[in-house]
């Protein structure tokens, strides 16, 4: 493990809890509770355990940045490589002011799970800076990036650790991510990023992959109970990249979207909510609020209408203690990594609730990704069509391997998830065997 930091610099206190002890209710408390599970359900012993539940490499970097009036002001920046046996590590870079070491190993831990469920020849992966990008300019998130970047670039690359965007990152992020490191090689590395702009080597489809993802697995979990998607209500809650692509392609397929909420506040409309004039007045204003085509409710609210099927597609730890007994969706999807805490999914499954988990449900995005990262390794790019065929045929067959296992042995689909992607993770560490 690997921490490097400017010591010169007058860094403020970072949070730097010990992998093995989360704080309570934290999102990594959340991931290693599940892991835990999985583990005893799958009989390993206490070494397997430990080896499953630490991450590979870490760094925790300073990030200085002169801002455009002139003044310096630094930032903490952190990498994750949480497990490596299965490939390079494939992760998101966030940009959020809560960000801090446990949530970014949290983050690495479910994208190793993630990778195994849907069976990509990666490992999980996950990196983040403090920072609000919302108060910084274009220019200045430009410095924010290319500085981080060359903090930690001896731990990215191709064939080690590949980078995508996140919450509060975008594809511009990736292409600043992939010119920095190219720069430094002396010459052009499209495969070291992905979900970056087409002009550059992206990939068609990458865009809106997370958010097509959970709609099939959506189809397929409704397909299973005798429910066609063009008979249900959808709610989503959190309407940013992934939920307001998701709330459009169920629109698009014939779900009812009757409510949809982001930071500012909710929307709802029994009749149905016209996502394309919602996604214009979003794109003009920034938020939901003001929507003249239904009526205001608070997040709250939306978390406890009774609709068929509720997206979380926001942030952690949303559905907890207090608000998981609110549910009264047939179906919870999850959008967001990490929505439900491990307290809020025993009064989900108390309640009769069918929980997608998100290691499954918004995989969408990594496996368009790995497409993605074969096109920028082969130097050659396949068609919308293709990759829209390739995606569903990828995640439908995710999700009947983990039906059917959660049938066979009487599990949530949640315990079935992470006992395949743990399984195949754990198989090819024993596998490769343990050096030296």
């Amino acid at each position: 493990m690997t921490t490097t930091s400017i010591s010169d610099s007058p860094l403020p206190a970072a949070p730097a809890a010990a992998p093995g002890h989360p704080a309570a209710g934290s999102p990594l408390a959340t991931a290693h509770s599940q892991l835990a599970s999985a583990v005893e359900l799958l009989g390993y012993d206490a070494g397997q355990h430990q080896m499953l539940a630490t991450p590979r490499r870490e760094i925790h970097v300073a990030v200085p940045l002169r801002r455009d009036d002139g003044e310096t002001v630094l930032f903490h920046g952190f990498r994750v490589q949480h497990n490596i046996s299965r490939g390079p590590g494939k992760g998101g870079l966030r940009y959020h002011p809560s960000v801090d070491i446990d949530e970014v190993r949290a983050l690495a831990m479910w994208m190793t799970w993630k990778c195994g469920i849907v069976d990509l020849p990666y490992g999980g992966a996950k990196g983040g800076v403090a920072i609000d990008p919302r108060h910084y300019s274009q220019a200045e998130l430009e410095r924010v990036t290319r500085r981080y970047t060359s903090e930690i670039m001896p731990m990215i690359g191709p064939d080690t650790d590949v980078m995508a965007p996140d919450m509060g990152t975008d594809e511009q992020t990736m292409a600043w991510v992939m010119d920095t490191y190219s720069v430094n090689r002396g010459y052009t590395i499209p495969a070291v990023v992905t979900g970056k702009p087409l002009a550059v080597g992206g990939s068609r489809g990458r865009g809106t992959a997370t958010s097509a993802g959970i709609v099939h697995v959506t189809a397929a979990a409704l397909e299973e109970a005798g429910v066609p998607l063009t008979d249900v209500t959808v709610a989503v809650q959190g309407f940013g990249k992934v939920g307001s692509h998701a709330a459009a392609i169920f629109a698009q397929r014939g779900a009812k979207v009757v409510a949809v909420s982001d930071q500012y506040g909710g929307l709802r409309n029994d009749a149905g909510i016209d996502v394309n004039r919602l996604l214009e007045h979003v794109a003009h204003t920034g938020s939901v609020v003001g929507f003249d085509g239904a009526d205001a409710l608070s997040n709250d609210e939306l978390l406890g209408l009774e609709v068929d099927v509720l997206v979380p597609a926001a942030v952690e730890g949303v559905l907890d203690e207090r608000t998981a007994g609110q549910v009264r969706a047939r179906w919870v999807v999850e959008g967001a990594n990490g929505p439900t805490t491990t307290a809020g999914d025993e009064i989900l499954a108390r309640n009769g609730v069918v929980v997608v988990p998100d290691v499954l449900a918004n995989a969408g995005g990594v496996v368009v990704s790995y497409f993605e990262w074969v096109q920028a390794n082969q130097t050659y790019w396949w068609t919308e069509a293709e990759i829209a065929e390739k995606l569903e045929h990828r995640m439908t067959s995710a999700y009947a391997d983990v039906s059917a296992l959660a049938r066979r042995q009487g599990l949530s689909l949640r315990d079935a998830a992470l006992v395949i992607g743990i399984e195949r993770t754990a198989e090819a560490h024993r596998i490769r065997g343990l050096y030296p």
